[in-house]
């Protein structure tokens, strides 16, 4: 088990970590998720013993290794920017960390078939790093850190350098060597969709502070304040300030809402309204908002369109299946789908009622 406690990490006049306190236990999968310098790296540089913390303690199974160097303890890490040994083939490179601890030729064999079968590495495990692409080089430096076999596996935007279908492919297969290694992991990625996919326990970060952690579905579905929906949402959330009264949500003398009932007990006031762009459409049906708003433009992916419209002063983006592509200029009409959508009061923490579907 890993434990911060209280962590924070300043560099100079700079706060990089903010009292920081996280339990991650053995056999769990633990994402880190949040944009370019969030504090992501120098979250994972602290558990990893690269880092001293500036204030608080790092625990593993009950001991304080606050002060144990890198060196000393049982990790193993991928950065983005993949690191291997040049002058040795893919093999011995793969095979590095098991020769350090003493592993059986026959077990090193084993292990680095498992692993090379699983990145696709079979043809080059003759081949020096400098003789592979970047992909393989990441590919190498990944099955590296696999077959160390650490109880501590940390893994910094790793798949960011591959293909598509590559990536794909390792996004399904690695919650599977997760569950089955038995080693604490944490990775880091930029990307909802990436925490989705991977499942186990996700923490939110922004500007050196973990907003929310828990089951990775849970802080999608139910994040406890504004700043963790946006973090948690790609495209960008749609928000919309609105003043309560009655039976009403009002942004505008042109933009109002009839309140849902699962927040028709909250008092008059204040609040933000969320809502993701994929809980937004062209067709009316029952329990959807109707909005009125501008086509800006089309982005087309083949599968998906997204719709960038104004509503009033706001920029919100429309995701819907298929091809739409109306005219930049056009007045529209959208359509809210209410049971998805989320209310913040002023201080920008969750309402108590937010409720959302399973099909969220």
């Amino acid at each position: 088990m890993l434990e911060l406690r209280s962590v924070s990490k300043r560099v100079g006049g700079s706060l990089h970590l903010s009292d920081i306190s996280m339990t991650l236990e053995e056999g769990s999968l633990n994402v880190l998720l949040g944009p370019t310098l969030s504090g992501k790296t120098s979250l994972m540089r602290v558990m990893a013993g690269l880092d001293k913390p500036t204030d608080g303690a790092v625990f593993v199974d009950g001991e304080d290794v606050t002060n144990v160097p890198v060196q000393r303890r049982d990790i193993a890490m991928v950065y983005q920017q993949f690191i291997n040994y040049p002058a040795l083939t893919v093999y011995e490179n793969i095979a590095s960390p098991m020769r350090i601890a003493g592993k059986s030729e026959a077990d090193i064999k084993s292990t680095i078939a498992r692993v090379a079968a699983l990145l696709k590495l079979e043809p080059f495990l003759d081949r020096l790093p400098l003789q592979l692409s970047g992909g393989q080089q990441q590919r190498t430096a990944l099955a590296r850190a696999l077959a160390k076999n650490a109880k501590l596996v940390l893994l910094d935007e790793p798949l960011v350098n591959l293909d598509y279908k590559l990536r794909e492919e390792l996004r399904a297969e690695l919650p599977k060597i997760f569950g089955e290694s038995g080693a604490i992991f944490v990775y880091a990625t930029a990307e909802p969709e990436e925490a989705l996919l991977l499942g186990g326990r996700t923490a939110t970060l922004s500007e050196g502070h973990v907003t929310q952690f828990g089951d990775t579905l849970d802080v999608y579905k139910r994040p406890s304040d504004l700043l963790t929906a946006k973090t948690f949402s790609d495209p960008p959330l749609n928000t919309l300030p609105v003043s309560k009264s009655g039976a009403l949500f009002q942004h505008s003398s042109s933009t109002s809402m009839t309140v849902p009932p699962q927040f028709t007990h909250l008092a008059d006031g204040e609040y933000t309204l969320a809502i993701r762009p994929h809980h937004l459409g062209f067709s009316d049906s029952v329990g959807r908002a109707k909005l009125s708003v501008v086509v800006s433009v089309t982005e087309i992916t083949g599968s998906e369109s997204f719709v960038h419209v104004r509503l009033n002063d706001l920029n919100w983006v429309v995701l819907t299946h298929g091809i739409h592509d109306p005219e930049p200029g056009t007045a529209v009409d959208i359509f809210a789908d209410l049971s998805q959508l989320m209310v913040f009061d002023r201080e920008g923490q969750a309402v108590a009622s937010t409720l959302f579907n399973a099909a969220a």
